[in-house]
């Protein structure tokens, strides 16, 4: 059974999307300027900024405006409520496992925002495990968290696959371990010139079709 390694954020589920309603409902909610949601949106980047750089921000920005309690739930809950898992991924991870995949998501970030996540979107009942930096105490693109992907579920890296969105995690991590890849473009160009994805494909689904579709 070959191993099929997974992204979670802005790759199974569009983080962004969940975190900008989020967002939206939060300026609304106490009252704030809507044009603020293109700075809290930079400031986040994606949820690559520190969670707590993140909540000193908006802390310093909105002051007395907002208690920090609404902040902090914003930043753990905000897009973990939010996120859905689109018909055509859902699809393809099934196909996949009915193909014979052991489909496993890598992901970055804290647990419990995490595998809320997970279990929010229904990934749980469509992979076979999942492995997230904060439990594991190494971040993508480390060996040691696709090594512990592979010990979670039992099955070998050999012939096993990453996809993701990003170059740096995803990617540049296959890249290091030998490992074939499906760069998730969002219609963006690729710019790195040390190393390539094997495929690119513009969404999640096209990926794992890819995969499935490839000679093992």
């Amino acid at each position: 059974m070959p191993l099929l390694m997974l992204d979670l954020d802005n790759t199974l589920v569009d983080r962004d999307a969940a975190f900008r309603a989020a967002v939206q409902a939060f300026l609304a909610e106490h009252g704030l300027p809507d044009t603020d949601l293109t700075w809290v949106m930079t400031v986040d980047a994606s949820g690559y900024t520190a969670r707590h750089d993140v909540a000193a921000a908006m802390t310093d920005r909105y002051g007395t405006l907002v208690p920090t309690t609404a902040i902090r739930a914003l930043l753990d809950n905000g897009a973990a409520d939010r996120v859905v898992l689109a018909s055509s991924s859902r699809e393809a991870l099934s196909k996949a496992q009915a193909d014979g995949w052991t489909c496993v998501i890598v992901t970055n970030g804290r647990i419990t925002q995490q595998e809320a996540k997970i279990r929010n979107a229904g990934l749980d009942r469509l992979v076979q495990g999942w492995v997230i930096s904060e439990g594991v105490g190494h971040k993508k693109p480390e060996p040691e968290i696709f090594h512990a992907a592979e010990e979670a579920v039992g099955v070998s890296l050999s012939g096993a696959w990453v996809i993701g969105d990003s170059p740096h995690a995803d990617i540049a991590g296959a890249n290091a371990l030998g490992l074939r890849s499906v760069w998730v473009s969002d219609g963006r160009p690729w710019t790195q010139d040390s190393y390539q994805p094997t495929h690119v494909a513009d969404d999640v689904a096209s990926a794992i079709n890819y995969v499935v579709s490839a000679p093992r």
